[in-house]
């Protein structure tokens, strides 16, 4: 017993202050990367790599030379081969990073469409018009997450938002009919852009591809996706990778005016409906 409080004594006389607080910064750094991680194939993949840690410290300390051989050299190519397999994780993971508190400190005070009702009027108002007619469509506003890489694949528009124009942009057999319209600020500015897919494989099987893109882009990044279904006619939100279905005029309005002039994270409009 003595040999263990002169060992926690000497243990504390070259404790320094500096290493209590590299010891809490990890501590913390390794809490939040858990939580991001949380319900993601990465979570099985850190399980993984744990118990491969593990089988390799007690092959190295039974003397299993083989054994530790082979999986010294499995963790070192494994580094590699997790950025590859694991890349849509890590991209998400980095995306959830740069939305987070800490990262909105490096924000530019780019367009932000929080004070412009004029365009979530017209928004509301085009998708009303359209689930009248059943005509599909797939509105997506860009928020702090900017989407320059899936606007690169429409045409470029930057025009005003109007009801009209989103309409003309819907209707079916025209050229930009198919793809996604996006929009930054209070402009539309690309119409005809493709969208990745969910890969939430347990979504009801009345969700079309529509619907699936609409969740993938809500999935890796913080847009909002307004969705009206060609099939039945009825609006649907993605945000989040969450989605809401059958909106009404007044519950569309509503949604949009709390997503961008509140904090919609704090909002409890929003609900999984898969």
């Amino acid at each position: 017993m003595s040999s263990i409080l002169i060992y926690i004594q000497s243990f504390f006389k070259v404790l320094k202050v500096t290493d209590i607080i590299d010891i809490l910064l990890i501590a913390i750094i390794v809490y939040y990367l858990l939580k991001l991680i949380k319900e993601t194939r990465a979570l099985q993949l850190v399980k993984g790599i744990i118990i491969i840690f593990f089988i390799w410290q007690i092959s190295s300390w039974g003397h299993l030379n083989t054994l530790n051989y082979l999986l010294r050299n499995a963790m070192q190519v494994g580094l590699f081969a997790i950025v590859v397999i694991f890349q849509p994780e890590l991209r998400s993971l980095l995306e959830k990073v740069g939305r987070s508190r800490v990262g909105k400190i490096f924000d530019i005070a780019a367009g932000s469409i929080n004070s412009e009702s004029a365009a979530i009027d017209e928004i509301v108002k085009a998708s009303v018009k359209m689930a009248s007619t059943k005509t599909g469509a797939l509105i997506v506003m860009e928020r702090e997450t900017k989407l320059g890489d899936v606007i690169s694949t429409g045409t470029l528009i930057n025009a005003d938002v109007s009801a009209e124009l989103l309409e003309n942009i819907f209707v079916p057999n025209t050229p930009l009919h198919d793809g996604a319209v996006i929009i930054r600020g209070n402009r539309i500015y690309t119409a005809g852009c493709f969208l990745p897919l969910t890969s939430n494989d347990n979504l009801s099987r009345e969700l079309g591809t529509r619907h699936r893109a609409a969740l993938g882009i809500s999935e890796a990044s913080d847009a909002l996706v307004i969705t009206v279904s060609e099939e039945t006619g009825k609006i649907s939100i993605a945000v989040n990778g969450n989605l809401t279905r059958n909106l009404t005029e007044k519950s569309l309005r509503s949604a949009l005016n709390k997503a961008f002039s509140f904090d919609s994270e704090k909002s409890n409009f929003w609900r999984s409906e898969k």
